[in-house]
């Protein structure tokens, strides 16, 4: 066994494999940029060295940097985690070169699945059952035009390399075609440093259900059964769980038997993934076909690994050191069910954008029996523009999916993370669908409840607000310049909301939300020496009687007519942030005199949604445009965000050029509306 390995990564699943390296008694070598010189990661590890700057293509993408910090620390292998070089071919060959093992499979199975196009043509010549398209090399756009026609629409645009539904484009009607196309290509360039795609049918609808497999240098070779990753937005994976539901034994095996041909055809070794799409019929017939092999560990492998009762991690360093697979297949059955959740820092409303900035508070469920959390993360990290904006991974086993799904219903309710907006409450609104929980998944779950599971909340909650209410009142006093007097009768240690010359004795807020203003008043009850505070708090036209038990940090536990809970209240800036049980809002604290004499800048003004680059400019001064067109497209986080025109109107300025970086909230263009 190895007794250093450097892990080339960072974020989750660089502290996700640092934590088994360190129960074998492995040494850890963390890699950081600059943007990661405090992150958890490098905290996780026993040494850790600076490998470049923020942007990936300068740190964490530089295969020679990595290399030359692995061999002067010491390291005898490279952990890649995912994405990154993880299925970078010339990266494995020159960790062999420099007398590094690298920690995956050997650079010919990486390249032979690299491209999506060689990897159908092998699968297809090893007579496992692939998705018609064209899989050449050809990559004019009139030629690939042309066989998408021929295919049929709709069909799918997707990148050769790479993965994570990077550079991928479902095209529904052949005037749309170049222009996904060119987008596809952007956007792979960028991720994969690769242009080349390929062309597909495009199913509607159908099941994503993937195989684990692995393999060791001694020819063995199992699976350890599916995972289904049919919930999925923008082509990325959302929910994933194990065993998928509604499959048979029958169709488990002959499943495991593709995947493990896929595997052995290729002279597999180590961890893999074989990626099955399978038609809405699947239940009925069984048909499926490969779509692609992941030659890496992947980011749902914790499912797999709670249903089986292993490490994947730690099967991987035996292998990689040489040692023979840990089990055989008949000795590898299924455990109840697992369900993995990826908590990102995203904004559903706004299309999935990602949202970059601090995380002011985080606090997920404890680790016990059955509830699992990965992170790379805490309070006080920032997601940063140039990384995936993933949070955490919450996983959750249970005897059956029904426990599983109720489980995880439960520990999504214990989950606060304030800063970021976050994809919480959808999270939250998928495992409430009553499909879901029927298990009847599939690739157009989100898109058929999308009304229900992106719907905007009318109004805050009665308990939301006077939670809101007490946080201020006890902020505000906790903040005062008497907290700190040694005088107890002091009136300047008083924290009841007396004011001088002030004849109500009372306070009052006003905050807004995404959905309207509210207005509260406060004032302070009679209490008995002792007692616990008491409120009397308006909201509108009602009155309402609360008292505060207790307080711990920003948990607040409060006592109204029906009943007691426990509220967590965050504040940054104006910013005040809200959990009750599951419930989460996010309110602003309304200043008269701050707002005063604002003004909202003009409809046409469009704005950037986030920070990134500007990768094309569609439009320039003095155009005519209708609702709906391309005007420019911004790239952040790997992934391309076209801003289109709210109406129709003319060009009057286009603010910035194709490769220049812009903040959040920047002006881009300008469009004068027609008729105002």
């Amino acid at each position: 066994m190895f007794d250093a390995i450097l892990i080339a990564n960072r974020g989750e699943i660089a502290c996700r494999v640092a934590r088994t390296a360190r129960r074998m008694g492995i040494r850890t070598i963390a890699v950081y940029s600059d943007a990661d010189r405090d992150a958890m990661h490098v905290a996780a590890c026993d040494e850790a060295y600076r490998v470049g700057p923020p942007p990936a293509r300068e740190s964490y993408l530089d295969g020679a940097a990595i290399i030359a910090i692995a061999r002067r620390a010491g390291a005898q292998a490279i952990h890649p985690g995912y994405g990154f070089l993880s299925e970078n071919a010339g990266f494995a060959q020159a960790c062999a070169d420099a007398g590094l093992a690298f920690i995956g499979p050997p650079p010919h199975a990486i390249a032979a699945m690299g491209s999506k196009s060689e990897a159908k043509r092998l699968m297809a010549a090893a007579g496992v059952p692939v998705v018609p398209g064209y899989h050449g090399d050809v990559q004019d756009p009139d030629r690939l035009a042309a066989e998408a026609k021929s295919i049929g629409y709709p069909v799918l645009v997707k990148a050769v390399a790479g993965g994570g539904g990077k550079g991928m484009r479902v095209v529904e009607h052949a005037h749309a075609f170049h222009d996904a196309l060119a987008s596809a290509k952007r956007e792979a360039t960028s991720a994969f440093g690769d242009d080349a795609v390929l062309i597909e049918k495009y199913l509607v609808s159908p099941r994503h259900i993937e195989m684990q497999v692995f393999a060791d240098a001694h020819g063995n070779v199992v699976h350890l059964f599916e995972r289904d990753c049919s919930v999925q937005r923008r082509h990325q994976k959302v929910v994933e769980e194990a065993p998928a539901p509604g499959m048979s034994p029958s169709v488990r095996d002959a499943m495991g038997r593709a995947a493990i041909t896929a595997a052995r055809s290729i002279g597999y070794v180590g961890a893999g993934t074989i990626e099955f799409i399978v038609p809405d019929t699947f239940a009925r017939d069984g048909v499926f076909y490969f779509m692609e092999m992941n030659t890496r560990l992947q980011v749902e492998h914790p499912v797999t690994e709670m249903i089986t009762g292993t490490d994947l991690v730690e099967w991987q360093l035996r292998i990689a050191a040489g040692e023979r697979l840990p089990a055989a297949q008949d000795e590898l059955a299924i455990r109840g069910h697992a369900i993995e959740v990826r908590v990102y820092a995203e904004d559903p409303a706004r299309g999935f954008l990602p949202s970059v900035g601090p995380l002011v508070h985080v606090r997920m469920p404890a680790e016990e029996h059955g509830v699992r959390v990965d992170t790379g993360v805490r309070a006080g990290d920032a997601i940063s523009p140039h990384y995936d904006p993933m949070i955490a991974k919450l996983i959750v086993h249970g005897e059956d999916r029904t426990s599983a799904v109720s489980r995880l219903a439960r520990a999504l309710a214990r989950c606060e993370i304030a800063g970021v907006t976050t994809n919480l409450a959808f999270l939250r609104r998928i495992v409430a669908e009553p499909d879901f929980r029927r298990g009847e998944l599939d690739t157009g779950f989100i898109a058929r409840h999308e009304q229900s599971l992106l719907a905007i909340d009318d109004g805050a909650t009665r308990h939301l607000l006077v939670a809101l209410a007490i946080a201020e009142w006890h902020r505000l006093g906790a903040s005062s310049a008497g907290e700190g007097s040694a005088d107890r009768f002091s009136p300047w240690r008083r924290h009841d909301a007396w004011w001088l010359n002030s004849v109500t004795h009372a306070l009052r807020f006003e905050y807004r939300d995404a959905a309207k203003s509210y207005v509260i008043e406060m004032r302070r009850g009679r209490a008995h020496s002792g007692e616990a505070m008491r409120w009397s708090i308006g909201i509108g036209d009602a009155i309402h009687d609360a008292t505060l038990l207790a307080t711990d940090g920003n948990r607040l536990m409060i006592v109204e007519e029906d009943g007691e809970y426990t509220a967590s209240v965050v504040a940054f800036g104006e910013a005040r942030h809200v959990f009750i049980a599951g419930v989460e809002r996010r309110f602003e604290r309304v200043d008269r005199l701050a707002h005063a004499g604002e003004h909202e800048r003009p409809e046409g003004h469009l704005r950037a949604p986030m920070s990134g680059t500007i990768v094309a400019v569609l439009v320039k001064p003095g155009d005519r445009v209708a609702r709906g067109a391309s005007l420019v497209v911004l790239e952040a986080m790997k992934m391309e965000h076209t801003i289109a025109a709210p109406a129709d109107g003319t060009i009057s300025a286009v603010r910035f050029r194709q490769g220049d970086r812009v903040q959040e909230g920047a002006d881009l263009v300008e469009l004068d509306v027609a008729g105002e």
